[in-house]
Order: structure tokens, then C-alpha cells, then sequence
């Protein structure tokens, strides 16, 4: 995780590494992506369930075709919107693996999208959502 990005270092390198896009643009285009969907954090917790907060970000579930909007609205390729999608899952399911969620979030994503954002509030805790 850099400043810009509550994404794990390790997962942007296995997203990289799975990509369809060029590797070195994985990292930027998932910064990008945080700075579009940040902005909009109220409306996250209002809409959509968080499943994870701590310290460093929250996560939320999202109806499938979040990340293609948001691409649509970034002028993304399909294959940029995918690997944002595919680091913010892995992100989910990296942190459900710690949690001993992992099936429970593998299920999740099978007709929903993770989002991942800073926790600037310092929130914690899996209450909120939907």
C-alpha cells in the first residue's frame, strides 16, 4: 500500500501479473480509481454493504458492473476497468484470508464488485451498509 492507494503492495504485483493491461499501468490505474470513488464514500455507506474497516481502508460490496461505470466515466478500456475490478477483489479476498472470510467473500464477489477506499474516518469494524 502506497499513500495514494489502500491496495497492497503484494496485490497490485499479482494483479499486474494477471492483467490484460500492461503491468506498470496497474498501479496508476487503480490510484485513479481510488481518487474517483473516494470522493464519494458518504454515498458508499449509504448504498452498499460495508464488509471490512480497519485502520487503513474500508471495503464495500458493490452491484457487478460498478467498475465498468466507473471506467465508462474514466474513459477506461474494458480491459483497465477489469484489472481495477480484479485488485480490488483480491484486495477483499486477501483481507477475508486474514479474517478466515475468504469463502465468504469468494461467494460475494461471485454477483458483486469489492471497493476499496482510504479509511480516512479511522472507522472500524463490519457495521454499515445495506
Amino acid at each position: 500500500m502506497t499513500a495514494d492507494n489502500p491496495i497492497e503492495g503484494q496485490v497490485l504485483v499479482l494483479t499486474a501479473a494477471k492483467a490484460s493491461v500492461g503491468g506498470e499501468r496497474v498501479p496508476d490505474l487503480v490510484a485513479e480509481a481510488r481518487r474517483a470513488v473516494e470522493p464519494r464514500a458518504d454515498e458508499l455507506r449509504r448504498r452498499y454493504e460495508r464488509v471490512h474497516a480497519d485502520d487503513v481502508r474500508q471495503i464495500f460490496l458493490a452491484p457487478d458492473g460498478f467498475w465498468d461505470e466507473v471506467g465508462d466515466e474514466r474513459g477506461w478500456s474494458r480491459r483497465a476497468a477489469e484489472a481495477v475490478a480484479r485488485a480490488h477483489a483480491e484486495q477483499l479476498l486477501r483481507v477475508g484470508k486474514r479474517e478466515d472470510r475468504r469463502e465468504e467473500f469468494e461467494t460475494a464477489l461471485e454477483v458483486r464488485e469489492a471497493v476499496v477506499i482510504s479509511n480516512t474516518e479511522g472507522e472500524s469494524g463490519d457495521d454499515g451498509g445495506d
